[in-house]
């Protein structure tokens, strides 16, 4: 059944709020000044809701962080500190024949306030030349065609390409809310943040598939500003940190760290894993990430049972593929332990419930497709290697 997604201002509820009669239930993000602050998943009865039941409701879902931001904004104090102008970017959107999905992205982004960025679109591999042709509705946006196949390939592409200090990269599939970019770029004051992730709430929640998805596999991270230090967390379990789909990155990475690992992520044989693979070389090099939530992005789930199923398989690879990866090159031997604790404190107990048809466990086709992905990442991950040098080889061919 079909959930209604609302956006509300807790200082400024109105009345009564009506959704379509089809919804039974909303899911709702709780703003404070403009900032989210928590969320709330209520029943909508004869699509209304209201009343001053609604107001405490979402202030008890809101819970300490309601009355922390309204101290902080009564006190005009920002935990990121000060900072004198919002520095250049490069949005980048990385996409691959979704003209539909581009479409409502760079609607979002033209609505971002002008501090002067630029926008660049990497069309990678496409199969025709719809988003192309699309950018040319978009005067403020560069179109970049890129032909290694990866996202990875395209996001490094993105950091060549970029004009700026900082590289904001969205999703085509996500629409950034108008605060996004400069939410990100307000954390980079600390010369040690190396990345900045933000808020990923669900754009709908229309089928069953994106019920489930949001429900096992939120990308969202709560609505706590987090800083993570790989001198005091595990730099290897990077889950907490965010996802790359809204993220914003130094330029000086490349000479740091380097570039993201192109025989990781979605367009290889390893599906998934490169923005995991980032984030835990980042925090083992001695550099921060931080979590913004004020960074908010909505993001279009996989709508059908198929698309989730393959999509959840693809995560599992991913992460194995990312931890074959970190164990060969880097010697990281706590990656089987990790690896270890996942199956037997995660995998099996949620999957020992599901066939035990418990109260609210995880469907066991989708807990399935996961472990068959996880097994299936070691090899995956070689093979994308082996893939990546022959392509590689053809190019440097092609160019002598």
């Amino acid at each position: 059944m079909a959930t209604a997604i609302l956006d509300l201002e807790i200082s400024k509820l109105p009345p009564e709020i009506t959704v379509e009669e089809r919804y039974r239930k909303a899911l709702i993000l709780i703003r404070l000044g403009g900032k989210p602050i928590g969320q709330a998943l209520l029943p909508v009865v004869g699509g209304r809701m209201g009343g001053d039941e609604l107001r405490e409701t979402l202030m008890n879902a809101a819970g300490d962080n309601l009355w922390k931001n309204w101290l902080y904004d009564t006190l005009e104090w920002d935990e990121r500190g000060p900072m004198e102008a919002m520095p250049l970017a490069t949005v980048a959107v990385c996409t691959r024949d979704r003209p539909e999905d581009l479409r409502r992205c760079l609607d979002a982004l033209m609505l971002l306030p002008d501090d002067g960025q630029e926008y660049l679109v990497i069309d990678n591999c496409p199969a025709t030349d719809a988003s192309s042709e699309l950018v040319k509705n978009y005067p403020k946006v560069r179109y970049v065609r890129e032909d290694v196949a990866g996202e990875s390939a395209a996001r490094n592409r993105a950091l060549r390409e970029a004009k700026h200090e900082f590289v904001a990269f969205t999703d085509d599939d996500a629409a950034p809310d108008r605060n996004w970019l400069r939410s990100l770029l307000r954390n980079f004051r600390d010369s040690r943040v190396m990345c900045v992730t933000g808020l990923v709430m669900p754009l709908e929640l229309e089928t069953e598939a994106q019920e489930w998805f949001e429900r096992y596999s939120p990308y969202g991270q709560g609505f706590e500003r987090r800083v993570f230090d790989g001198a005091h967390c595990n730099p290897l379990i990077v889950a907490p940190v965010g996802v790359s789909a809204s993220m914003a990155l130094r330029k000086t990475l490349i000479d740091c760290i380097g570039l993201f690992d192109e025989a990781l992520g979605v367009g290889t044989p390893a599906k998934c894993g490169s923005d995991c693979e980032l984030f835990a070389r980042i925090l083992r090099s001695g550099y921060r990430i931080v979590y913004e939530p004020r960074a908010l992005s909505w993001h279009r789930h996989r709508r059908t049972w198929e698309e989730l199923r393959n999509l959840l398989q693809g995560y599992g690879l991913g992460v194995y593929a990312f931890w074959t990866r970190i164990f060969v090159v880097n010697r990281e031997f706590s990656v089987p332990l990790l690896a270890w604790e996942w199956l037997l404190y995660k995998q099996i107990p949620e999957l020992l419930a599901s066939l035990r048809k418990q109260p609210g466990c995880i469907p066991s086709d989708l807990l399935l497709a996961q472990l068959r992905g996880c097994i299936s990442g070691p090899m995956a991950y070689f093979s994308s290697r082996k893939r990546l040098q022959e392509v590689k080889g053809e190019v440097n061919q092609f160019e002598i």
